[in-house]
């Protein structure tokens, strides 16, 4: 009977895991060997606030529940050895990237070691550069100063024109006056 339960666990987490890998806008595999509970309780809790869950699972398990998303599993696959972490963004995956990336400046046992966002494969330095990326708000804002530009060099432009006149009107009646 203790066979058929924990088969039952196995496939109720396989079941889970490929689930979060479907809802997840990223996930990032991470080596945590090493970390104190209080430190992996602090990431725990970082990861949170950025809409994002470590889950720790077997290599096995990892890999059973990824056959259901093909991409993702060549893009972790080679790096599923050792103690790892999955590491899902649900939120803003470069808020998920920075958080980690700042936590593993600061905790240097935390090890990223891959990362999976879209279909596309991330090493270190790629969640490293995704973790510089500016906040949806900040590119937003980027945006519709670029968009404003022309607009406001246009009237700029024809701002220039009477005022020009204006000036050289002033400096008419300045030389008249002085006469």
């Amino acid at each position: 009977m203790a066979i058929m339960n924990t088969r039952e666990q196995k496939s109720s987490e396989i079941a889970s895991l490929a689930e979060k890998f479907g809802r997840a806008k990223a996930a990032f595999l991470v080596d945590f060997k090493g970390m104190t509970v209080e430190q992996v309780t602090d990431l725990r809790k970082k990861l949170v606030t950025a809409e994002s869950e470590m889950k720790v699972v077997r290599n096995t398990l990892a890999l059973r529940a990824l056959g259901e998303h093909p991409e993702s599993k060549t893009a972790l696959e080679k790096s599923l050895t050792g103690n790892n972490a999955i590491v899902f963004a649900f939120g803003e995956a470069p808020v998920t990237a920075k958080a980690l990336s700042d936590f593993a400046k600061n905790v240097e046992i935390l090890q990223l070691k891959a990362g999976v966002m879209e279909g596309s494969a991330l090493n270190k330095a790629g969640i490293n550069a995704l973790a510089n990326l500016p906040s949806k708000d900040v590119l937003r804002a980027q945006f519709l100063g670029v968009l404003n530009a022309p607009a406001s060099k246009f009237v700029r432009t024809l701002n220039a024109v009477p005022s020009g006149f204006a000036r050289v009107l002033g400096a008419q009646r300045d030389k008249l006056g002085g006469a």
